[in-house]
């Protein structure tokens, strides 16, 4: 049963026939019958927790999603409340992966080729902004990012979307990968199709010079992108609002919104605060988005590889090829490894708040996490940094942390992010960040945080209906809608740090 088939009567659901667990729709009192089929409630549940529907031994795994969420830590009866006090991950190192390729059950129907109204630009990628985003080489120079973007934006107002600075704690004292992952991020958002034009600033000491820089950004126009040092210049406040005045001079003239297919978006699929509603209403309902928007031939990209383990092996079944499947394998355990050569467990996941919201172990998350990719193929992997190459959905390589991630996907091409929530969070990254409450309370509680309540799925509502509810404020995003994040200025960016500081 799904949530959408739950009857009025029942306030518990079971998600798949194999499960050995259902989840408390609302907080459930010792010794109450949820339903028709469950058993009595042997203490009390809070809403989105889990009790047991059968006997579960000690040792033997327990299964929810019809998959293993971890094994029972001592002797679980019928009625009991299933978290981490008699719940753990099974979850430890790298995997010898021997997984099936399986062909995808929807994604099969282009159906309707909708438009939005985006910005083409001279590649033939589409932004659905057009902004100036001034773009800090190094940590040094973020203030002066900053007041260049308030000064300049004064100046422009009219002519473009907005001018916005991009800033970071990096691009001095790294070395060897470390500075090349650095300076792949900011070229990658510097040639987000929503940056109608950028400016690098740099201080002209640092590691990450602007000119290198430069050198990693091919797909742009020189005509829209100015650098400059400030160490080389007398006032780098006049260089900065001057060069951002001549970009958007430009940009007014040749820059207009036409109708453009939805092949043309890029979304990024995200989830943070995560609660155990989250892989019953939101996250389900993005894979109703994912599967829409790549069977008309657009793009999706899926991170945080870490929410990713103990449920790899359904995107390995969806893998385009034989190639792409060794190589999510290879992802896979090289982030493994990543855990454990700093002596930590794989499955150090969920958070305290995950848990509070009912998810119990990294395989629970997990599952209910990759179904943001719906069920379409899987048709490329990304290391971080890299730049989206293929339509469909592509796997790309970073972790969960909700500003990292997100920073990963604008600077692989996302023009626009999804990101579900069941705690709440105002963060949002350079591209227009559409929050999804996987729960009404949070929508009500937080609606200058929120965009859409996929809360009435766990009503009744079906996940078809909520899907065209989504798609309208998608597109109308996509056609200069502002999302919350964008209202409340919340525009943040980290990056993924690694190897020694000098």
């Amino acid at each position: 049963m799904t949530v959408a088939e739950k009857t009025a009567v029942q306030s518990a659901l079971m998600l798949h026939p194999d499960d050995d667990v259902a989840v408390a729709l609302a907080p459930l009192t010792a010794g109450t019958i949820p339903g028709p089929g469950f058993p009595a409630v042997r203490s009390d549940i809070p809403r989105g927790h889990k009790f047991a529907l059968s006997i579960v031994s000690a040792g033997a795994p327990v299964t929810k999603y019809g998959a293993p969420i971890g094994r029972a830590l001592a002797r679980i009866q019928p009625g009991d409340h299933v978290h981490s006090h008699n719940l753990a991950s099974a979850l430890s190192g790298e995997v010898d992966y021997a997984v099936a390729l399986d062909t995808p059950t929807r994604n099969n129907k282009p159906g309707r080729a909708d438009e939005f109204m985006g910005y083409r630009r001279f590649n033939g990628r589409v932004g659905i902004r057009n902004e100036i985003w001034v773009v800090a080489t190094v940590g040094c120079v973020n203030r002066i990012a900053e007041r260049i973007a308030r000064m300049a934006s004064n100046q422009v107002r009219g002519r473009v979307d907005g001018v916005h600075a991009v800033t970071h704690p990096f691009g001095c004292s790294q070395l060897g990968d470390d500075l090349e992952r650095t300076r792949a991020i900011l070229a990658g958002l510097a040639q987000n199709p929503n940056a109608g034009g950028v400016l690098l600033v740099g201080l002209g000491c640092e590691s990450n010079q602007y000119r290198a820089l430069l050198d990693t950004m091919p797909d742009t126009d020189p005509l829209r992108v100015r650098a400059f040092a400030c160490q080389d210049m007398g006032d780098e406040l006049d260089a900065g609002i001057a060069a951002v005045s001549d970009i958007a001079s430009h940009m007014a003239d040749m820059d207009r919104r036409e109708a453009c297919p939805v092949s043309d978006l890029v979304i990024g699929l995200k989830c943070g605060g995560s609660d155990a509603f989250s892989g019953l209403t939101a996250n389900p309902l993005l894979g109703r988005i994912t599967d829409r928007l790549t069977a008309m031939g657009g793009s999706a990209i899926l991170t945080e590889v870490p929410e990713m383990f103990g449920a790899e092996h359904l995107l390995m079944q969806r893998a385009a090829n034989e190639d792409v499947q060794s190589r999510i394998g290879v992802m896979m355990n090289r982030f493994k490894r990543y855990f454990l050569d700093h002596a930590e467990v794989v499955h150090a996941n969920p958070s305290p708040g995950n848990i509070t919201g009912g998810i119990t172990t990294l395989e629970e998350k997990s599952l209910g996490a990759v179904q943001k990719a719906g069920t379409a193929r899987v048709t490329d992997v990304l290391n971080y940094g890299d730049r989206v190459r293929t339509t469909g959905v592509s796997l790309l390589e970073a972790p969960g942390n909700d500003a990292v991630s997100t920073t990963a996907m604008a600077a692989a091409g996302a023009n626009i992010v999804l990101f579900t929530t069941g705690r709440g969070t105002p963060l949002g990254t350079s591209v227009p960040t559409l929050k999804l409450s996987t729960n009404s309370d949070l929508a009500d509680r937080k609606p200058h945080w929120i965009d859409f309540d996929a809360g009435p799925v766990a009503e009744g509502e079906s996940l078809d209906a909520a899907a065209e509810r989504l798609w309208r404020l998608i597109l109308d995003t996509a056609s200069g809608r502002h999302a919350r994040n964008e209202l409340y200025d919340e525009r943040e960016i980290a990056l993924w740090k690694g190897g020694v500081t000098l």
